[in-house]
């Protein structure tokens, strides 16, 4: 057992002994690489770091083998070591990180230089290896440096959760506008990763829609897509919420109004205040207006043909409004922003009681982008709330509720990210439609209600 730690612990000395007995053979590497791997994938770990450190010595260019798994070697012992382990092991973790950058920055020819150092930055995070300037300074780097690779949900979180942080503690480098900026970054950022995510999702989905069984691997790559899907919802979230706090009206509208004469001519920065000032229902200040005639004159955009109907919607212009929305759709080109304009009007139409543009909106949104379970929730949400106005008699009233439980069913079923809320939203209306009983007197299972309200859509009673 003594020996065991002593070689554990040799990795952490340099393993110099290794320097100096063991041949730089390539032939006698390949065989230790082959061993050490082999232990990994079994999860063999203390049977792994001899080899695995004799490699990493003499051959650290040979296979990038030696840094993914060497990370799982490294990161047993912090879990499992003794406390003199435990503490190298995290100082060597950093190293390792530096050292797969320096001989690996690619896999497949792309690069994962932003990844890597985003798993540094995580890692100091999580041991406390480092104050939040440190930090937040690795997340920046992994970031700027290849923002390709940077995709982890959980290290685009804790990139902008740091700076926050920096930012609550009171440090004068951290201004309420870098905050806000930054956030529009990150935030586009898990746009970018959510419409990749969905455009793999929706190949999946379209070819479950057309009766097609899904190979072993396609069902494997839909749970994966499923818990990547999940885990972007939840950081989003969270990094949601934090923003919710700071970036209020009365916050934004100042800075946007301080800033405006600098970044008039900047159709990013314009487009990231009017967006911000709308989803923070910010859009009724005048200075609203402002920003949409600017970025409209600058840069005519299915954004700013948007805003420009969100105005005339404000005006009561309905017919104006909707003209600029149609063109919004008509300007954009990228399928996935089309269908996120078209739920964005779906819930504007929403909002004003047009139930029914507002499903027809929903359902273009859908055509585009199939994941999109939030179109789903909307018009399941549009049915429930339309209970009292539809069916002739108190049952099919709540018959309604059957339908709007089935579409939410469908957004759980498309969109991981929502499966809780739209699983939730669909147990609800299934327990506000008719009982077992309710059916039992009525006497009327297996038939087909229709429903002549603007729903215009039939469901069937469930057999008992």
């Amino acid at each position: 057992m003594m020996n065991k730690l002593l070689l554990i612990a040799s990795l952490f000395v340099g393993a110099s002994v290794f320097q100096l007995s063991y041949s730089q053979d390539n032939s006698a590497c390949m065989q230790d690489l082959s061993i050490f791997a082999e232990y990994v994938k079994v999860k063999n770990y203390d049977a792994a770091i001899e080899p695995w450190i004799k490699v990493r010595e003499n051959c650290p260019d040979l296979n990038a083998a030696i840094y993914t798994y060497g990370e799982r070697i490294i990161k047993n012992n912090i879990k499992n070591g003794n406390a003199d382990l435990v503490e190298s092991s995290k100082k060597e973790l950093i190293k390792l990180y530096d050292e797969w950058i320096q001989y690996f920055p690619k896999n497949k020819n792309k690069s994962v230089i932003g990844d890597v150092i985003g798993k540094k930055a995580q890692a100091l995070l999580d041991y406390k290896m480092a104050d939040l300037k440190k930090i937040y300074s690795t997340f920046d780097e992994a970031f700027t440096k290849d923002a390709t690779s940077f995709t982890n949900p959980k290290f685009l979180y804790n990139y902008f959760k740091t700076l926050y942080d920096l930012y609550k503690s009171g440090d004068n480098q951290v201004s309420m506008e870098m905050l806000i900026n930054k956030y529009e970054e990150v935030s586009e950022k898990f746009d970018l990763e959510t419409v990749a995510l969905a455009k793999k999702l929706d190949v999946i989905l379209k070819k479950e829609d057309d009766g097609k069984p899904l190979t072993s691997r396609e069902q494997r790559r839909k749970r994966i897509y499923n818990i990547n899907s999940k885990a972007i919802g939840t950081y989003l979230s969270n990094l949601d919420a934090i923003i919710a706090k700071e970036a209020t009206c009365e916050n934004l509208i100042p800075l946007y109004k301080r800033n405006f004469e600098e970044f008039k001519e900047d159709s990013v920065w314009l487009k990231r205040a009017a967006s911000r000032m709308d989803s923070k229902e910010c859009s009724d200040d005048p200075f609203f207006v402002t920003l949409v005639e600017a970025l409209h004159s600058l840069d005519p955009s299915a954004d700013s043909a948007y805003y420009l109907g969100l105005l005339n919607d404000k005006r009561g212009n309905a017919n104006e409004a909707l003209k600029y929305y149609e063109e919004s759709i008509s300007l954009e080109t990228d399928n996935y922003k089309k269908a996120k304009i078209l739920l964005k009007i779906a819930n504007k139409f929403k909002l004003a009681g047009r139930k029914t543009s507002a499903r027809n909106y929903a359902n273009k949104a859908l055509s585009f982008q199939p994941s999109l379970g939030r179109a789903y929730l909307l018009i399941a949400n549009m049915y429930a709330d339309s209970a009292n106005e539809c069916g002739d008699s108190q049952f099919n009233k709540r018959a309604v509720y059957w339908l709007a439980a089935d579409i939410a069913k469908k957004a759980a079923n498309v969109d991981n990210s929502l499966s809780k809320i739209a699983k939730k939203t669909a147990d609800s209306y299934n327990g506000r439609a008719p009982s077992k009983t309710d059916i039992f007197t009525e006497g009327n299972e297996g038939i087909t209600i229709k429903f002549d309200c603007w729903i215009n859509r039939t469901v069937t009673v469930p057999k008992l």
